[in-house]
Parts: structure tokens; C-alpha cells; sequence
């Protein structure tokens, strides 16, 4: 394959299988056509019976010895070549699209072929047709697709769809067959699925952690969800382990109570050290307020952050902090290292993170590793967690540990004054109010007011009134006093993730349907954190968006990343990493979860 590395690489193949999956996007088809069906391209075999010139147009009669029949051709822009090649009495073989006008056959423009019987695919690539045509006919066979892990039959059907006898094994009135379309969707998944296994690296943990957790959920004022206890049982086996260091991501939905999984695995590294970063300060506050709230008092905690700390970290046994961590050179080895959204830190961090996780062997021959574990309220559809389980093992808790009452609205212009009246009541009963607004600036481009045009309008009719966004230097500053005091918070998706506000119940989010399902999820699980009665309004002037209403209809935020799925490309979250998306395509991830799980499994074996 030496000599191929060179196109390979301009092709970015990096398996046998990504290979062969660029199949062709046409096939130049020269088999003598042995119907005649009016409306499509026939090849055919064809002796000129006539020629007559009239107005610059050539019309040649064919006779078609295989029907004992004439096709009429009319030849436009006619050059002395027409003439010399389509004599009195000379054999062709005819190209062309067959049409029937009076009960007489017709072919215009035809192409007159040197060589019939052959079947030449059309490759979309960078390289020239003959150059890829090369590459298929020296690596795929059904030998080397079967050694690399495909069913015979997947073989056999990608091989013909290379190298086709007939056309009619690939395509059923214009479309691929069902069962070509089913052979592509899998062995996609399963090349994927087998590409990520092959970049999962195992490395021995630095302890066995067994820290027993039964006095921490005991002591707790709520019983732990099945799912919890499920996921918390996951983990303590991935802990257990000395000869395999944890790597686990644990996906859970809004409100779904990850930070008691967060504590228990915490519990289960004492008498070790275990440390969790979280992507801003005001997260990490607010875990670390849970924390001291409902660990044993016999766990000491501290909190790091930029220009402030609490509890002595040194002496620490469960370390709470933002990137500041990162930056602290006597910050203390931890045998577990826990992360909260990790995409939400930069490569640079990341990188960090992972030195902070990986220990020096006893004679520096081996590196062993601190037990990792990251955590994400964003959920992802099932499709998604089975392929990334192969690179890295993956937990969803999908369930809240208490039922939302939460009412889901789609609104326009004309429902304003109920909307404020509705926003009225709710602060009179100490409630709060988020308003999201689509920009910072007013926009000449969107047609909905900004956070600068409205809030003028706010900050005169109420008390309270809040307003922070992503650029706003002050902005956890500002949400943590509107969580003490605020009336009205005006914000941009700044609060998306993680900010708990319990007395909030109802958020207005203006220019909804430009917002990802998945955006517009974490936005709403803002609302009803203590299972008040609350609402989401959709304020929209398109108020038939079929999005929005399924977002209505939908609650759990694993079934929301399913639909998003099917209104707009998904993103992989792969080792904690955000990315642009893998573009499957033949994988419907919203849609083809027993495919995706199927291949799952034959990796597996």
C-alpha cells in the first residue's frame, strides 16, 4: 500500500473501509439495452438506414437489427464530422435517451460508442477517475473486505456496487435498493465504531479507590433516583480497578441530579484526594456549596478560584475549582480527577488536565493514571453514546429525581399583555423571571429587538431587573446578586448551562426558533429547579414552526437530541471534546439506533 500512501492521503483514508465507502455517484452504462422503455438511456445496437440534411440539422434513420425496428435521430450544430461518421450503410453502436413522438421511436443527439458491455463507475473525488478506479481494483475484494471484519453479503454487495454486472442489484426506480442503503448505513457504523476503539488506550489506575459511600447516602434528605444508584454502582467498579484507570463520561439530563454522583465518587477516593474543575466560578461555587452542604463534616473541602479560595487546599481531600486549578504548582496529586462540561474548556486546558491526571511509574518505565471521570448536561442522543462508548465508557441519567411542572408555550406579538400580566404575578409571589433575548446589540439583519433595545422597557416598569451576556466581564457577579435579590434577569443563552436558580419559574426566550432544540432544552431547564409549578414561552413571530412545536411536546432532553437530529446536523462529543460533527452519510443517528447498536456489538466481538 506504500506506493497508494501518497493519493490515500489526499483522500483521507485511513482504513480499508473508509475506501470503500466512496462508492460512485454514477455509473457510465454501455450493456445493449434489451427493451426499449420510452423516457430512459438505452445503448443499442444501430445501422444508418437514411440520412437527409434540412436547415443546418442532420436527421439519420437507424435501423435496430435487435428490435427489427427505426429510431429516428435529429443531430443540432451538425460539423463535417456528422456527416463522415453517421454514412449511408455504417454500423454504431447508439447512446442516447429514447423518447416516443407519434408512435415513432426517437433518439436526438445521440452518441455513437466504440465499446459496448461494460459498466464504468463516476467517482466524486479530487483525484481523476482512472487514478481512484485504480485504487478500488487494487485494494477491495471480497477477501479483504470479509478479513477487515464485513458479513460475506455486506462484501458482496459493496463489491458490486464497485464493480457492477447489472445496475438493476443497485438501484429500485432511481434510489438505491433497501438492502444497499442498509449494507452502507452499517458498515458506516461499524468503521466508525471500530476506527474509535482503535484509539482507546488503557492505562493502569494509581490506586484502587474503595471508599465506602453507604454513610453519604444514608444521611442524604432524598432517596437517590434507580438511575443514580445505577450509574454511582458503574462508577465504583470503574474505581475498583488497579489494572485499568477509569475514563468514564457521564451524560446526565438538565436537572437530573449529577452532582450527587459527583459527591459519591468523591466519597469513594477518602482517605485519597479527588479534585473536580468546573468551567466557571460560579458552577464551581455553587458545587461546592453542595458539597459542604452534604458530605460527612469529616470530608474537608476547599474551593479554588481566580482571587479566591476557601478551606485549605493542601490539606484537602475533595478540591472544588475553575481553571485556576490548572495554574497552581503545589496543587496536590489526586487519584481521581473529575471535570464538569469539559467542552467548555479550551485545548490548552484540556492538555493540562490530562498531565494533572497521569502519574510517573515507580521507575519511570510506565505511566499510570489518576481515575477520570467528566461530566455533561448535555444530553446526546442514545445513538451518539453507543458510538462514543467505544472510545471512551459512557453513563446517561436520563430521569429527574422529581417530576418538572413545567408548561411549554410557542407565543407571538399578540399574547404580549398576557405575558406581562403572567410575569406581574409570578414576582409578586417572590418568584423570578429570565428573559433571553437573541443579541447583545440591535441587529439590522434579525428582526427582534436586543438585549440593549429592551431593556429600557424592563428597568421602567420593574424593580430588580438584572442584565448580564457573554461578553460582560461581571456576568457571574451579576447572576450570582440576581440569585440573591433579583426580580428580572435579562441575558443572552449566557445561563444556558448549570446556573441554579430555585426560585426561578418562568422564562421568556425571544427568537426561539433560531436557537437548537438542544439549546432551547438547557434554557428551559433553567425554570422549576425545585419542582415549582413554572413555564417556558417561545416568542416567535413563526408561530407554526414544526420545530417548536415538537419542543413543545418533548420533555426529556435525550428524546430532544434525537429530534434535533432531524432538523439539523449532530455533533459528536468525543473524549469531552465538542466538535464540529461527524457527517455520516448514510447513518441517520436520529433515526437508525438498532444499526448503530448492531455494529456495536460486532466490534465488540
Amino acid at each position: 500500500m506504500e506506493e497508494a500512501k501518497p493519493l490515500l492521503k489526499k483522500l483521507k483514508i485511513y482504513s480499508l473501509l473508509d475506501l470503500a465507502l466512496i462508492v460512485p455517484v454514477s455509473y457510465s452504462d454501455t450493456t445493449i439495452s434489451k427493451e426499449i422503455n420510452p423516457g430512459k438511456i438505452h445503448t443499442l445496437d444501430a445501422r444508418v438506414s437514411a440520412v437527409k440534411s434540412h436547415n443546418g440539422k442532420l436527421m439519420v434513420t437507424f435501423f435496430l437489427p435487435n428490435f427489427n425496428q427505426s429510431i429516428q435521430s435529429m443531430f443540432f450544430r451538425v460539423t463535417p464530422y456528422h456527416y463522415q461518421t453517421f454514412a449511408m450503410g455504417s454500423e454504431h453502436i447508439i447512446q442516447g435517451k429514447v423518447e416516443l413522438f407519434r408512435n415513432n421511436l426517437q433518439m436526438n443527439q445521440p452518441k455513437s460508442i466504440r465499446e459496448a458491455g461494460k459498466i464504468t463507475p463516476k467517482y466524486k473525488s479530487v483525484l481523476k477517475q482512472e487514478d481512484i478506479r485504480t485504487l478500488m481494483r487494487t485494494y477491495l475484494s471480497e477477501k479483504s473486505l470479509i478479513d477487515k471484519g464485513l458479513l460475506p453479503q455486506e462484501a458482496k454487495s459493496l463489491m458490486a456496487l464497485h464493480f457492477p454486472d447489472t445496475l438493476d442489484r443497485i438501484y429500485l426506480e432511481g434510489n438505491y435498493r433497501p438492502e444497499i442503503l442498509q449494507v452502507l448505513k452499517i458498515i458506516e457504523a461499524f468503521n466508525h465504531i471500530q476506527k474509535l476503539s482503535g484509539k482507546k488506550i488503557i492505562h493502569p489506575a494509581v490506586e484502587a479507590l474503595k471508599g465506602d459511600i453507604s454513610d453519604f447516602v444514608k444521611q442524604l434528605p432524598f432517596e437517590l433516583t434507580d438511575e443514580q444508584k445505577q450509574v454511582i454502582k458503574v462508577i465504583g467498579s470503574d474505581l475498583g480497578s488497579r489494572s485499568k484507570a477509569a475514563k468514564r463520561m457521564i451524560v446526565g439530563d438538565v436537572g437530573s441530579g449529577k452532582t450527587m454522583v459527583i459527591l459519591a465518587s468523591a466519597m469513594m477516593a477518602i482517605p485519597h484526594k479527588s479534585i473536580l474543575m468546573a468551567p466557571t466560578s460560579l458552577l464551581a461555587i455553587q458545587l461546592h456549596e453542595e458539597a459542604v452542604k452534604h458530605l460527612p463534616k469529616t470530608v474537608k473541602v476547599a474551593l479554588v478560584m481566580q482571587g479566591k479560595e476557601e478551606g485549605d487546599y493542601l490539606e484537602a481531600d475533595f478540591i472544588i475549582g475553575t481553571h485556576a486549578l490548572l495554574y497552581k504548582e503545589d496543587l496536590p496529586r489526586a487519584v481521581l480527577v473529575m471535570v464538569d462540561e469539559q467542552h467548555r474548556f479550551g485545548t490548552t486546558q484540556r492538555q493540562m488536565l490530562e498531565s494533572i491526571a497521569s502519574w510517573e511509574g515507580e521507575n519511570g518505565d510506565h505511566e499510570k493514571r489518576a481515575h477520570f471521570l467528566q461530566f455533561s448536561a448535555t444530553p446526546i442522543p442514545r445513538t451518539q453514546a453507543m458510538m462514543n462508548s467505544a472510545l471512551l465508557d459512557v453513563s446517561l441519567i436520563t430521569k429527574t429525581p422529581f417530576e418538572k411542572k413545567i408548561t411549554t408555550e410557542v407565543i407571538g406579538k399578540s399574547h404580549f399583555p398576557a405575558l406581562l400580566s403572567h410575569i406581574k404575578e409570578e414576582i409578586a409571589q417572590n418568584h423570578q423571571v429570565l428573559i433571553v433575548y437573541p443579541l447583545v446589540e440591535e441587529s439590522e439583519t434579525i428582526d427582534y429587538q436586543s438585549l440593549a433595545e429592551s431593556r429600557g422597557f424592563w428597568e421602567s416598569r420593574f424593580d430588580n431587573v438584572y442584565v448580564t451576556h457573554g461578553k460582560d466581564k461581571h456576568k457571574e457577579e451579576v447572576l450570582m446578586d440576581f440569585r440573591k435579590q433579583g426580580d428580572i434577569l435579562l441575558a443572552t443563552t449566557v445561563v444556558e448551562v448549570g446556573i441554579s436558580l430555585p426560585r426561578l419559574t418562568l422564562i421568556v426566550i425571544v427568537g426561539a426558533e433560531r436557537l437548537g432544540l438542544a439549546t432551547l432544552h438547557q434554557l428551559r431547564g433553567r425554570v422549576g429547579r425545585l419542582g415549582l409549578e413554572s413555564w417556558c414561552y417561545l416568542f416567535t413571530r413563526n408561530e407554526t414552526n414544526k420545530r417548536l412545536e415538537a419542543f413543545k411536546k418533548t420533555t426529556n432532553g435525550f428524546d430532544i437530541a434525537s429530534l434535533d437530529l432531524k432538523f439539523r446536523d449532530g455533533g459528536d462529543i468525543l473524549d469531552g471534546t465538542m466538535q464540529s460533527g461527524q457527517k455520516f452519510k448514510w447513518l441517520d443517528m436520529g433515526e437508525d439506533e438498532e444499526i448503530v447498536a448492531m455494529a456495536k456489538r460486532r466490534v465488540k466481538n
